[in-house]
């Protein structure tokens, strides 16, 4: 009874912030492709085709992106199931999460779709809030080794696989070369550094030039969670306690950060338009980011083959890496699924099995997956001119493979917001960061409890 209590409250705090969101649906029914188009099962993956075609509702966001590549995966799924359809609910991510609250509560599951989008750091906390609207895909068939293990990590709990990856969220640190060039630097002294040498080339780059050589945000957190990721590092324990006050990656990478802004090598900025705006007015000479940032780089149209990417810098941690992730979802089926072998079959032969359908998506709309076979293909190898000639789309995939796992567990939005705030009060009150990233954990468990 208290959980019903206490969801019907969280839903009424999200339906407030989410009132306006937005409620748009588009029923999308998708043409069969021609006899001759090739397609085969999936080889990795060891699922069957149903005998009968049927329907399949999903619910995701993104018209130019998500649901784009639903609609190109149902038209290549059809190459060896001609009679499925598609039926795709366009719903905001904030309006899913309100949903599935709802029906939870309500223990309304005859209401959910049979494949839902969902944000891979809330993944883990929805499967243990409400594991009785997601299937179990474990044993499905579906080969999840054929992802990066950091983006599969995302929707695994207690060693059980409940989503199937989609979107690219790996860290790039991406750089203007045309800058770089006049301080007497290439993206290859860039390469497999620290964060050590990436502030010691930030500084001699804005001494020569005057370019900070990236920028972030007030308050936010990004930068701090993909340092932890590149680690293997989390804010909690294992056992879901909070690992905030006494975590020194955690430490150090607040120092790191300290450092970027203090150095003058980091800009700081009021908001996201802001942020976007100084990559694409030349205010910075780069940017440490998830590779879709690359969509925002090539709206500068007077840019075009001044950009290069390399990976991340690293911290001076054991078993620290120079690869990380920032963002990204997976797909779910749900436990209601009118057909569940039919969802599955699905996946598996287009996000988890087609190197053609990644190879349609690519081009059309910027959508770089993590299924790693698609690195094989001619088109994630082809030169990218705005990025000087660079393969951007194969560097992408093979950083995603080396990026490591971490544990976001139930209260992941809590503890960043409370990182957020101790970040702010050591850069704008003078604290040190002993003393905030413990009244951080106090918050953090405040709220748990």
């Amino acid at each position: 009874m208290k959980r019903i209590f206490s969801l019907i409250l969280v839903v009424s705090m999200v339906a407030a912030f989410t009132a306006c969101g937005n409620q748009q649906q588009a029923a999308t029914p998708v043409e069969t492709p021609p006899e001759d188009s090739g397609v085969t099962v999936a080889e990795n993956n060891e699922v069957d085709i149903p005998a009968e075609g049927e329907t399949v509702t999903v619910w995701c966001w993104d018209p130019a992106f998500n649901i784009f590549a639903m609609e190109e995966a149902a038209k290549v799924y059809q190459g060896i199931n001609p009679n499925f359809e598609i039926d795709i609910v366009e719903v905001s991510w904030d309006d899913i999460q309100t949903r599935l609250i709802t029906i939870a509560a309500a223990n309304a599951l005859d209401t959910l779709p049979d494949i839902f989008l969902c944000q891979d750091n809330a993944f883990q906390k929805n499967v243990i809030n409400f594991p009785e609207i997601f299937a179990d895909l474990t044993d499905s068939g579906i080969d999840f080794s054929q992802f990066s293990a950091g983006k599969v990590a995302y929707s695994v709990i207690d060693g059980r696989n409940f989503g199937v990856p989609f979107d690219n969220g790996v860290v790039v640190n991406a750089m203007r070369t045309d800058i770089l060039e006049q301080a007497g630097y290439t993206i290859d002294d860039f390469t497999d550094i620290t964060w050590d040498r990436y502030i010691e080339l930030g500084e001699s780059i804005l001494a020569q030039t005057g370019y900070p050589i990236m920028s972030d945000r007030h308050r936010e957190t990004d930068l701090i969670m993909i340092m932890l990721q590149s680690t293997g590092a989390s804010m909690f324990h294992a056992d879901g306690s909070p690992n905030i006050a006494d975590n020194d990656i955690l430490k150090d990478a607040m120092a790191i950060f300290v450092e970027l802004i203090e150095s003058g090598v980091c800009q700081m900025v009021n908001n996201w338009d802001e942020y976007i705006a100084s990559i694409v007015n030349s205010d910075v000479a780069g940017t440490v980011n998830g590779c879709w940032i690359l969509g925002s780089i090539q709206t500068a149209d007077d840019q075009a083959g001044n950009w290069a990417l390399t990976n991340l810098p690293r911290m001076n941690t054991p078993g620290a890496t120079n690869y990380s992730n920032n963002g990204g979802s997976s797909w779910a089926v749900t436990t209601n699924a009118q057909n569940p072998e039919l969802a599955i079959s699905f996946l598996a032969n287009t996000f988890a099995g087609s190197v053609e359908f990644y190879e349609t998506i690519l081009p059309a709309s910027g959508a770089i997956g993590t299924w790693i076979p698609a690195a094989a293909s001619a088109v994630y190898s082809e030169p990218h001119l705005f990025f000087g000639g660079q393969a951007v789309f194969a560097d992408i995939l093979a950083f995603g493979a080396n990026v490591p796992t971490n544990y976001t567990g139930v209260y992941y939005y809590e503890a960043r917001d409370a990182v957020g705030l101790a970040l702010s009060r050591v850069i704008d009150d003078g604290i040190s960061i002993e003393e905030a990233l413990q009244q951080a954990e106090d918050e953090v468990l405040f709220l748990m409890q």
